[in-house]
């Protein structure tokens, strides 16, 4: 048990906005994407609205539903299929049940009653509550319950069930009809309050049904498994210490275990109860079955105290909700009542990480000054924070009474893997797409205080504020400042910019435009050895140098901070002690330190610095991402040009773009290039080949269908065309600013 829990760390949400439902017991909960949808349930009367809490801004809201609305309902069926929630049976007053089958299209908060034909053979589900309903395909799978017998509600007879059906589903709403499959092996014995998951093996591929526990007079805890593409119900055999009997548990599967939580156990010690009316208590257990190995694992015991309240109390009949590797769990009754409408209901909102955060993606610059970055990465989801490292190539002083333990000018890179870019398609004009406008992200860092550690609650750690997600248009573009530096003979006769090599070799993640979480990464190395200039066919590439392995030592990384969200302005780094420096390069837990008691370095023109970054949540600090190079400007050159636009027309586009937000002296001349197919990117798919298509003073350009029918496609994430453009002054062209327009649903030839 120790073993198990050692990186259990439970959280209670404390801090939150919005309209809070009344706690409750019954009810149900869904998640699409970081929304927890909360229906029914009751507690002095059965609940009708319909609550959203939002894990990304802890905000909870009461969404405007119209429609069929269904009326309150407690112990219902509660599934998601993608956008829509469908609900089926509970209790909607005391003593009467319901049979009736809402569907909700969450996407609109628009209720409709749906009406599935009756079996081929035999009757329709009659009305129930305490069943499982659970979602795997187009089907949905209803087994088990409670029926009242009698016909008056006021007079309760109550029958356990274990019939089973399948309901059919139509795809995107409405459903087809119900059907009571013919099943092998023994059926599972009635019973209701009872838990349902489908779990799908990766190796193996088949669907399977596990049903734990409920109530048939006496609580129980035997574990049902049913092979859904046989339709064989067995008893699969099990290691470790199986939990108690229990009934108005939760169960909830995250990767390949089944987190199993609370409800009502049986008082005695051995759980050897078979009087209806028994003496039982709620509890707080916690464990979890690896669906895989079918060995249970104890996280928190039945006996186990917890007098500083670290721990979710007791309580049956609450919801679990799995956000990601996230479990939420809300309110509940606390067990100490038994009259059905008089219980004391829990008011606390908890959450678990059950795995340390995915790496994010690699770090995206959006601009950079003589001695600043503002950078970007994906957000990762149900995380509390992110911590930025960098490393420079240049040597770095050491803090205050410790030896230097600056990086050579010399060190050179680690080779990464590669995934191969594709040919573009012939016909490219033809693709739609509307205005768009990229608009650079705010210039707030959002530090976290110096004083927060990784131990504390993930309320006092983070609060994480914002607004909801929007989906986004189809067709983007995105942008990025791309950094060279110039020849130390200048330019020549071409007047092109000298643009640094460009790694496309890892994934990249597009964003939507406008939106900061979503912008388009890409990796850019710089080398002062290599200069890349146009030639007279107007044509230029990317070299990629061939890096050799460095050892562990001569990286040395540094601290920027810790951040809410997924952006930073970098302008300095913390100083660490050799010592600290030295455990942070090794170990992706290391503690982080009181940043006040630091000193801070600030970053230097001209300097190339890597840069890595890892998520935080209540595990710890999850792996590092790739890493990524950056190059601070050179002071005098022109800054990198902003606000792309690109607008479609009939037989091409016109590209504009405003000047730098830093000239640095009078704008000569832009130059704006175009990734285009060749011989050469089939060979190498890491040098992407551009052919110039505009060399002026305006600040817009037509791209003709001709010039389009030759472009390269991009593939590293989402299909898109690679624009670059670039402000000449008296010294020379600045940082580029890359475009990768995105194409969406085009046909394409490609070639690997």
């Amino acid at each position: 048990m120790a073993a198990a829990t050692a990186g259990l760390s439970w959280r209670r949400v404390s801090s939150f906005t919005g309209p809070v439902p009344r706690s409750r017991h019954g009810h149900r909960a869904v998640a699409i994407r970081e929304l927890v949808i909360i229906f029914g349930g009751g507690n002095e009367g059965i609940a009708d609205e319909l609550h959203v809490y939002n894990t990304a801004t802890n905000q909870w809201f009461l969404p405007a539903v119209r429609g069929d609305i269904p009326p309150g309902c407690a112990a219902h069926g509660f599934v998601c299929d993608g956008t829509r929630i469908l609900v089926f049976g509970g209790m909607v007053e005391y003593g009467r049940y319901s049979n009736d089958l809402y569907e909700l299209q969450a996407s609109r908060w628009l209720w409709k009653k749906v009406k599935p034909q009756a079996p081929s053979t035999g009757s329709p589900p009659c009305p129930r509550l305490g069943h499982s309903f659970s979602l795997y395909g187009n089907k949905c799978y209803l087994f088990g319950g409670l029926a009242n017998e009698s016909e008056d509600s006021n007079n309760n007879v109550p029958r356990y069930l274990n019939d089973f059906y399948e309901l059919e589903l139509q795809h995107g709403s409405g459903v087809v009809g119900w059907s009571i499959p013919v099943t092998k092996g023994i059926l599972p014995s009635p019973r209701e309050s009872h838990t349902a998951i489908v779990y799908c093996r990766k190796d193996l591929g088949i669907p399977k049904m596990y049903i734990f526990g409920g109530m048939c007079g006496c609580r129980l805890n035997d574990l049902w498994e049913l092979d859904i593409e046989t339709m064989t119900w067995s008893r699969p055999e099990t290691k470790g210490t199986v939990p108690l009997p229990r009934s108005l548990h939760t169960a909830n599967v995250i990767g390949n275990k089944m987190y199993v939580f609370g409800g009502w156990v049986p008082q005695s010690a051995g759980g050897e109860i078979s009087a209806h009316d028994g003496e039982w208590k709620c509890t707080g257990s916690f464990a979890y079955l690896n669906l895989d190995t079918t060995e249970w694992i104890g996280l928190i015991s039945d006996c186990q105290e917890d007098k500083s309240n670290l721990l979710p109390g007791p309580r049956a009949g609450h919801c679990a909700v799995a956000v990601g590797t996230r479990l939420y769990i809300w309110s509940g009754r606390d067990g100490y009542r038994k009259a059905w409408n008089n219980q004391v209901c829990c008011k606390d909102l908890w959450y678990l990480d059950t795995e340390k955060p995915p790496a994010p993606s690699q770090v995206q610059l959006i601009r950079a000054t003589t001695n600043s970055f503002q950078v970007k990465w994906d957000e990762v989801p149900t995380v509390e924070g992110y911590l930025l490292q960098l490393h420079a190539d240049s040597p770095v002083p050491a803090a205050a009474g410790t030896p230097g333990t600056g990086v050579p000018e010399t060190s050179v890179l680690s080779s990464q893997g590669g995934s191969s870019l594709h040919q573009s398609p012939q016909s490219l004009p033809s693709v739609p797409c509307p205005e768009m406008k990229v608009d650079h992200p705010s210039q707030a860092n959002n530090v976290i205080p110096n004083n927060v550690q990784l131990s504390l609650p993930s309320n006092s750690l983070l609060k994480i504020e914002g607004k909801e997600k929007v989906a986004a248009p189809e067709n983007k573009i995105t942008q990025e400042a791309m950094k060279n530096h110039v020849d130390a003979t200048g330019f020549k006769e071409s007047n092109a910019p000298s643009l640094l090599p460009v790694c496309t070799s890892s994934p990249q993640t597009s964003a939507n435009v406008g939106e900061l979480h979503d912008l388009d990464k890409r990796t850019v190395i710089p080398d002062a050895s290599v200069s890349s200039t146009v030639s007279s066919t107007q044509t230029m590439r990317t070299p990629q140098r061939q890096m050799a392995p460095v050892k562990s030592r001569e990286r040395q990384w540094y601290d920027v901070g810790i951040f809410k969200n997924s952006s930073a302005v970098v302008s300095q780094f913390y100083l660490l002690p050799e010592e600290t420096l030295n455990a942070s390069n090794k170990m992706e837990d290391a503690d982080v330190p009181d940043y006040r008691l630091l000193k801070k370095q600030d970053l230097l023109p001209g300097t190339v610095y890597r840069f890595r970054v890892a998520a935080i949540n209540g595990c710890g600090v999850g792996p590092f991402s790739k890493v990524s190079e950056f190059k601070t400007c050179i002071p005098g050159f022109p800054g990198a040009p902003s606000t792309v636009k690109i607008t479609k027309s009939v037989d091409c586009i016109h590209l504009s773009w405003e000047p730098p937000a830093s000239p640095s002296g009078n704008i000569l001349e832009y130059s704006a290039y175009l990734a285009i197919r060749s011989t050469q990117l089939q060979e190498n798919p890491n040098q992407l080949v551009f052919m110039r298509i505009y060399c002026g003073l305006k600040t817009s350009c037509v791209v003709t269908a001709a010039q389009l029918s030759n472009a390269h496609v991009d593939y590293t994430s989402r299909p898109a065309i690679v624009f670059r453009i670039s402000a000449k002054n008296e010294r020379g062209y600045g940082p580029a600013t890359q475009v990768r327009w995105l194409q969406g649903n085009v046909s394409v030839r490609c070639s690997m």
